[in-house]
C-alpha cells in the first residue's frame, strides 16, 4: 500500500525514479527527512513498515539524518541542473555528475531479480551501511538516464504552471503533458471554452 503521509509531494508520474525525485523541487523546496522517506515509500523503494522506522531516526540519530539530508539535497540540485540541460539540448558541466558518483561509490551493491505479481524486474540492491543507501536507487536511476545520452527523451510538462519532468516513452515521442488526467485534461477544457462561442448580449 502506498504512503499518503505527505501531501506536499507531486505525484509519481515521471516514469523514472530520478525524474520523480527531481520533481520534488516543484513543491517541496526544503525537502525534509519526512518528505524524503514518504517519497521512497510512495515509490516503493522502501516498505511502509521500514519507512515508519526510518522516520523515527530524525529523533534517535539526528546527526546521521542531517548528513544524508545534505547529500540528498545536493543530489537533487545536481539532477535538476542535468535534466534541465538535457531538456534544453544543452551540455552540462561535468562536475554535476559528481554527486551521483559519490552516492554510487558509497552504496555499491548488486542487481537482483524481484517478483512483482506475475512479472519479474531487475532491481538494484544497495549495500546497507549507513543511511546513504537510501539515495542509491535515485542515483542509479539518474546514472542510467545520463548513459542514454543527450537524446534521452526527458521532457518538461507543457503546462507553464506545472513544468514537471517526465520520461517520454510514447510511440511518437511527442508527449506534452506530465499527465493527461491532470495537465492534459486542463488544457483540453481550457481550449474547449476558448472555442465555445460567447452568448450574444441582448
Amino acid at each position: 500500500m502506498r504512503s499518503t503521509r505527505s501531501s506536499t509531494l507531486p505525484p509519481l508520474i515521471a516514469g523514472r525514479l530520478a525524474l520523480d525525485f527531481a520533481n520534488t523541487a516543484s513543491s517541496a523546496h526544503a525537502l525534509s527527512w519526512e518528505d524524503f522517506i514518504s517519497f521512497l515509500a510512495n515509490a516503493r523503494v522502501v516498505t511502509e513498515d521500514r519507512a515508519t522506522r526510518l522516520r523515527s531516526l530524525a529523533q534517535s540519530e539526528p546527526a546521521a539524518v542531517a548528513s544524508v539530508v545534505q547529500k540528498m539535497l545536493r543530489l537533487r540540485e545536481s539532477l535538476l541542473a542535468i535534466f534541465s540541460s538535457i531538456v534544453r539540448k544543452k551540455p552540462f558541466v561535468k562536475s554535476l555528475a559528481e554527486p551521483i558518483n559519490e552516492i554510487l561509490r558509497i552504496t555499491e551493491g548488486h542487481d537482483e531479480l524481484t517478483e512483482r505479481g506475475e512479472t519479474w524486474r531487475l532491481e538494484y540492491i544497495a549495500r546497507e551501511e549507513g543511511l546513504e543507501w537510501l539515495l542509491a536507487a535515485v542515483a542509479r536511476s539518474g546514472a542510467e538516464l545520463l548513459v542514454e545520452g543527450p537524446e534521452a527523451p526527458i521532457r518538461r510538462c507543457a503546462n507553464p504552471k506545472c513544468r514537471l519532468f517526465f520520461y517520454d516513452d510514447s510511440r511518437t515521442h511527442r508527449r506534452r503533458w506530465c499527465s493527461m488526467a491532470v495537465c492534459g485534461n486542463r488544457h483540453k477544457v481550457a481550449a474547449f471554452f476558448q472555442r465555445k462561442p460567447k452568448p450574444r448580449s441582448t
